[in-house]
């Protein structure tokens, strides 16, 4: 049970004067002292405090893992019907009022239905695995055929229903887990103008971070992120590019993996890149984005790349998880962002000193892709964004509310919320692209597979036999700052997201109430010695806690 938090207005107290020493203090200023704490308290009592904005903490499921919820269902402790409720109850109180996160743009108004049926389906004693009634929300750039809409966040698609699920909504649907929402982002992906800021979008506003909530949750995969670590849901589904489900997974304090690109099917989901594109499990912990990621792993004939996940795909990932998997292992330490938050450094210093300790050996590492792969893949991600976006309007028919890229950014110009706070530039240089036929693209697109993985990742781990690569994947999420857009200190994703490698970041520490998390990636396929080596990491630190959806006026 969870102890009742004390105030902002205690905390600040108890900081003040311990900090004072008074015994060491003339008169005079012990005097000045308190002065000064009774001209502020009425500052320090409007301070909204964690107390005051309900954590829910009778919330049944609070922090409940998949395995728990499974197990719960098998014994009649609770049925999926009053799970789905519980957690509907949850998204209105917490993310509709309360401290109003805004991380989720749509409800789903069959998901009581559809538990009911689950229902009936174990009665019958017909179990479809460990995800059979399970809550989930799809970050709302994956194609649900249903009465929610897919938006990408954008005013352009607000009243947009595809005309089939996308492959991952079909396999989730398949193993049992019940869709319950539909999640904010950034707008297309944070892939549409400079001095973006992440987690705004033109149809759901701004989300939020639950740790301090004028804190920004990173994107693009924000909203999902944010449901899974506030416990508005069990797990959440993002999509990555470059960063976008290892980011705000980070700044949530929470568990979020990047598949191999190919390993999990992208059909039905608004692309950027067809070379960089996956979704991923976010989750609260490393078991449960393994058991997640044999529900989604596997080849798709409508998405060509899926096909290579024949023989490195496994139906439960669980298998590799071991509390001992950093034992005898080699870890390459990428050290690029060393120097820029000594904080940061800190725990990252920590991170491997307990490595070291479990056994493993690390080697510092200071680059590892060439130096104009990020120029090779900003030109790929140009040209594939406008072929992606073309080819995913046609799939919407003949109700399509926009048909092409120029129909887009027509309408961007001509809504009065839509360029409200920054611009549509790279929409508009996408547009100016040639197609995938190009000379342009085609070099750009060698270039950066050579430079990311033969003269990148693969090179790095070749030179000095290692097993995987660590790095902090971010820094303390700074202020939401619709003026200035986002406000990244350093990040790691860029080496994986280019190659089209695995990435999973998890918890390492907390800067003041702001977590931090650490990334591990590797060859591609890797998968499953990442999970291992992250599972005993995460079991040896425990390091998720909470939200206090702290609030400073």
């Amino acid at each position: 049970m969870i102890q009742k938090l004390k105030s902002i207005k205690d905390g600040l107290l108890v900081l003040n004067l311990s900090k004072l020493n008074l015994s060491k203090l003339s008169p005079t200023k012990v005097n000045l002292a308190i002065l000064i704490l009774i001209i502020l308290m009425p500052v320090i009592t409007s301070c909204e405090s964690p107390a005051e904005i309900s954590l829910h903490e009778d919330f049944d499921y609070m922090e409940i893992d998949i395995a728990q919820l499974h197990s719960g269902y098998i014994n009649n402790d609770f049925t999926i019907k009053e799970v789905v409720q519980a957690y509907l109850d949850r998204i209105e109180a917490i993310d509709r009022k309360g401290p109003a996160l805004n991380s989720i743009l749509t409800v789903n108004p069959d998901a009581l239905d559809i538990a009911e049926e689950l229902d009936n389906e174990l009665k019958e004693g017909r179990v479809r695995g460990l995800l059979h009634g399970v809550p989930v929300v799809l970050k709302d750039n994956i194609d649900t055929h249903d009465n929610m809409p897919t938006t990408a966040g954008s005013r352009a698609l607000e009243n947009s229903y595809p005309l089939k699920d996308s492959h991952v909504a079909k396999r989730l649907k398949e193993s049992g887990a019940i869709i319950i929402g539909k999640a904010n982002l950034s707008e297309w992906a944070n892939f549409r103008g400079e001095l973006s800021t992440s987690g705004w979008s033109g149809v759901g506003g701004q989300t939020k971070n639950p740790y301090i909530v004028d804190r920004n949750p990173c994107g693009s995969s924000s909203g999902s992120a944010v449901a899974v670590s506030a416990n508005l849901t069990m797990f959440g589904i993002g999509t990555e590019t470059n960063g976008s489900i290892v980011c705000p997974s980070h700044a949530t304090g929470i568990v979020g993996l990047k598949p191999t690109v190919g390993l999990v099917s992208r059909s039905g989901i608004i692309p950027i890149s067809y070379s960089m594109d996956i979704a991923g499990p976010m989750t609260r912990t490393v078991r449960d984005a393994a058991i997640v990621l044999g529900a989604l792993a596997g080849p798709d004939p409508d998405d060509e790349m899926s096909m290579l996940s024949e023989g490195n795909s496994h139906p439960d990932y669980t298998q590799f998880l071991n509390d001992d998997g950093l034992q005898g292992k080699r870890v390459g330490f990428f050290t690029a962002a060393s120097g820029r938050n000594f904080k940061v450094d800190s725990l990252m210093q920590d991170a491997i000193e307990f490595i070291e300790s479990q056994g493993a050996e690390i080697v510092e590492i200071e680059s590892i892709t060439a130096p104009s792969t990020g120029a090779h893949a900003f030109q790929v991600m140009l040209f594939e964004y406008k072929d992606g976006l073309n080819r995913y309007f046609k799939s919407l028919g003949s109700e399509a509310p926009v048909k092409n890229l120029d129909e887009l950014v027509a309408f961007n110009r001509s809504d009065s919320i839509s360029l409200m706070y920054f611009n549509q530039r790279y929409l508009e240089l996408a547009n100016e692209k040639g197609d995938l036929t190009s000379p342009e693209y085609l070099e750009a697109l060698e270039g950066m597979r050579r430079g990311s993985r033969e003269e990148g990742i693969d090179r790095v781990m070749d030179l000095h036999n290692l097993d995987a690569i660590i790095a902090p994947t971010g820094s303390p999420a700074w202020m939401t700052d619709w003026i200035n857009g986002d406000s990244f200190q350093l990040g790691s994703s860029s080496p994986a997201a280019q190659a089209g490698y695995p990435n999973i970041t998890v918890p390492m520490g907390y800067v003041d109430e702001l977590p931090v998390g650490m990334s591990f990636f590797g060859r591609a396929w890797s998968e499953p010695v990442l999970l291992e080596i992250a599972y005993a990491y995460e079991r040896g630190t425990r390091f998720r806690r909470i939200p206090r959806f702290i609030e400073y006026h």
